[in-house]
C-alpha cells in the first residue's frame, strides 16, 4: 500500500502542470458551474468572469506571476460587471498561496498587499450597508483569509527550500563518496604497482643472475648448472605465488586462500636467496626484536628486497653487500650497503620510471618513517630507513 502511494506521489510530482490543470477544473466545477443557479441578476457575466478567474490556476506553479496578474485583472472586471460576489474568488486565495510558495519574494509580498486591498474593495462593492455593520467585518474576514493563505504559502516555500537543501546535501555526499572511492582506487593502484615492482624486479634479477652464473659454470661443472636451474625454478615458483597472492585482491567473489605477506622474520631467507644467486651479502641483526605492526614489517621486507635487487642489477661483479637490522628503543632501523660501482646508474636510470626508490620512500612515509638513499663516500650505494614501532596504519 505504501509503495503504491509512493509511486503515485512520484508520478504526480513529475507532472505538476497536469495536477494544477486538474485542480483548476475541480475548482471551476465547484465554484462556477454548481453555484450558477444562485446568480439571478448577472448569470452570464458570473459564468464568464468565474471561468476566466479559475483558468489561470493551471499555471500557478509553472508561471505564478503571470497567472496572478491575470487573476487580478479578472477581479477588477468582476468589480465592474458582476453584481454578485462570486464563489470563484477562492482562486484569489489560491493565487496568494501560490505566490508565497513558488514566486520570488517581491511577488509574494505584492500578492499579499493586493489581496488585502482586494478584500477592502470587495467589502465596499458588495456589502455597502454601513461601515460598522458590514464593510468592516467582511473586509476583516476576507483579509484574514488572505493572510492565512499567504502564511500557508510561506510554509510551503520553507518546506521546498528544506527539500532542496537536503537534495543538494545528498548530491554533495554522493560526490564526496565518489571522490573518496576514486582516491582509494588510486591509492590501491599505487600499492599494487609497488608490490608488482618489488616482486617482479627482485625475482627477475635473481633469475638473470642465476642464469648467467649457470651458463658460465655449466661449461666446466654441469652440477653447478643444474643447481642454477633449480634455483631459477624455485625463484619462479615463489614469484608466481606472490603474484597470485597480490592479484587475488582484484578478483571478485573468490574464496581463495593466500599465503601471508612477508615480514621482518622473512628477511634472513631473502638474504639467503640473494646469496645463493651469487652476491656476497651479510646480514647483521642488533638489539632485541620489538612488536611491530604488519604494515611496517611488510615495508621493511620490501625495502630490503628492493635494495638487494638494485645491488644485483647495478653493483657489478665481485661486489659485496651488507644488510643491517637495528632494533632501537623507538624504531626499527635498517640499512642496505654495497661497495659496487653502480651507484650512479641506480640514481640516474632506475627501472620502472623510478618506481623502485620512489616506492621505498612511499612505503616508509606511509608508516610515518623515513628513508634516505644515495651514493656512499668511497664508492657503493646505501639505503637507510627507520620505521617507528608506534605506527598504526
Amino acid at each position: 500500500m505504501e509503495n503504491s502511494l509512493d509511486r503515485s506521489g512520484d508520478r504526480l510530482r513529475r507532472h505538476p502542470f497536469a495536477v494544477d490543470a486538474a485542480l483548476a477544473g475541480a475548482v471551476w466545477f465547484c465554484t462556477v458551474l454548481l453555484p450558477m443557479a444562485s446568480y439571478w441578476q448577472s448569470r452570464n457575466a458570473a459564468f464568464l468572469v468565474g471561468t476566466l478567474m479559475v483558468v489561470p490556476l493551471a499555471w500557478r506553479r509553472r508561471a505564478p506571476v503571470p497567472a496572478a496578474a491575470a487573476v487580478v485583472a479578472v477581479g477588477l472586471l468582476e468589480l465592474v460587471f458582476s453584481d454578485d460576489f462570486l464563489a470563484a474568488n477562492v482562486a484569489v486565495l489560491m493565487m496568494v498561496y501560490a505566490l508565497a510558495a513558488y514566486a520570488p519574494r517581491w511577488a509574494a509580498t505584492a500578492g499579499l498587499v493586493t489581496g488585502l486591498a482586494g478584500a477592502v474593495l470587495a467589502a465596499v462593492r458588495y456589502w455597502n450597508y454601513g461601515v460598522a455593520a458590514s464593510i468592516t467585518p467582511v473586509a476583516l474576514a476576507i483579509g484574514v483569509s488572505v493572510v492565512a493563505a499567504w502564511a500557508l504559502g510561506n510554509l510551503r516555500r520553507a518546506r521546498l527550500q528544506q527539500m532542496a537543501a537536503l537534495e543538494e546535501r545528498a548530491q554533495l555526499l554522493e560526490l564526496e563518496r565518489d571522490q573518496e572511492m576514486r582516491l582509494a582506487a588510486t591509492t590501491e593502484r599505487a600499492r599494487i604497482a609497488r608490490e608488482l615492482h618489488d616482486v617482479v624486479a627482485h625475482s627477475l634479477s635473481v633469475v638473470i643472475a642465476q642464469a648467467d652464473g649457470g651458463r658460465y659454470a655449466g661449461k666446466a661443472d654441469p652440477t653447478a648448472a643444474t643447481d642454477a636451474l633449480e634455483a631459477i625454478a624455485a625463484t619462479g615458483r615463489q614469484a608466481l605465488t606472490d603474484m597470485r597472492s597480490l592479484l587475488g585482491v582484484l578478483r571478485e567473489g573468490g574464496g581463495e586462500e593466500y599465503a601471508p605477506q612477508p615480514d621482518v622474520a622473512a628477511i634472513p631467507a631473502l638474504v639467503e636467496d640473494v646469496r645463493a644467486s651469487g652476491l656476497d651479502v651479510d646480514l647483521i641483526v642488533e638489539g632485541e626484536p620489538q612488536p611491530l605492526p604488519a604494515g611496517p614489517q611488510l615495508a621493511a621486507y620490501r625495502i630490503v628486497q628492493e635494495s638487494l635487487t638494485n645491488v644485483l642489477k647495478h653493483a657489478g661483479p665481485a661486489s659485496r653487500a651488507w644488510v643491517r637490522l637495528q632494533w632501537r628503543p623507538d624504531a626499527l632501523e635498517l640499512s642496505v650497503l654495497d661497495d659496487g660501482r653502480g651507484a650512479s646508474a641506480a640514481m640516474v636510470s632506475p627501472d620502472g620510471n623510478g618506481q623502485g626508490l620512489r616506492g621505498m620512500q612511499e612505503r616508509a612515509q606511509l608508516h610515518r618513517g623515513r628513508l634516505e638513499a644515495g651514493p656512499r663516500h668511497g664508492g657503493g650505494f646505501g639505503v637507510h630507513a627507520a620505521l617507528p614501532y608506534g605506527s598504526r596504519r
